[in-house]
């Protein structure tokens, strides 16, 4: 059983290389391990986005929501969720 669903699995696995100079997993069983290592976080909508970044004490004060969400490490999933990946 994996720690993160399938559907993100293979969206990562697909887009690693946003984050990524090179391919970090070739499975989803890598890429799973990788993701549970680096604790990459699924945020529900936009404003939990910025929640996380602001919980990790990231300074994103004044930064446009569109900005946010284009950094390398946000991850817009097709079902409207975000997969955040620090590497």
């Amino acid at each position: 059983m994996y720690e993160y669903e399938e559907e993100i699995l293979n969206f990562f696995l697909e887009h690693q290389t946003q984050l990524f100079p090179e391919k970090v997993a070739e499975t989803k069983e890598e890429a799973d391990e990788f993701l549970a290592d680096c604790m990459a976080a699924v945020c529900r909508n936009k404003k939990e986005v910025r929640a996380y970044f602001e919980e990790a004490g990231t300074d994103i004060s004044g930064m446009p929501e569109e900005e946010l969400l284009e950094a390398s490490e946000v991850f817009a999933l097709p079902d409207g969720r975000y997969l955040i990946v620090e590497g």
